[in-house]
């Protein structure tokens, strides 16, 4: 398994992976190479995303790394990070959030972010737990929501 920044050729095989977890989690989110580029690749905001590649060369999760802007629709504080990730039911449990995260918490650093907010829904218990696992603390449960946040 690997990691490396995600291009503009990624964006099919991203949106792949969205399909598998809407799939598996009844969780309805976009997940065309429209929404993608513009949510993830290409997005002014972004610092870095990153792909997880398995032994074969399939993308099987990504992870997103946005600089917070004052009015983000997160209502997180203004310069902090604001991470998403996605990855593959079928490589759950196989260290790629581990992986994914260690690429995002170097390119925060590098980016001179203090902290990172997580925007959980708080009916994902494996979102929830991902982040605990990663050093991620809850802040603030908004109805329906629970963000957790990483001091770097």
């Amino acid at each position: 398994m690997r990691t490396r920044a995600a291009s503009a050729d990624d964006a099919e095989a991203m949106g792949q992976v969205l399909g598998e977890i809407i799939k598996a989690t009844g969780r309805q989110r976009p997940n065309d190479v429209e929404f993608i580029m513009g949510r993830y690749i290409a997005d002014p905001t972004s610092i870095r995303c990153t792909v997880a590649i398995d032994g074969s060369g399939h993308i099987v999760g990504f992870q997103s790394l946005k600089r917070a802007l004052a009015g983000n629709p997160y209502d997180t504080p203004e310069g902090w990070g604001i991470i998403g990730t996605h990855i593959s039911p079928m490589v759950h449990r196989q260290g790629v959030g581990k992986l994914l995260f260690s690429a995002t918490r170097q390119a925060a650093f590098h980016a001179g972010l203090e902290k990172i907010d997580a925007y959980i829904g708080s009916d994902n218990p494996s979102g929830l737990k991902y982040y605990d696992a990663m050093g991620f603390q809850t802040y603030r449960t908004p109805e329906g929501i629970v963000q957790k946040v990483f001091e770097l």
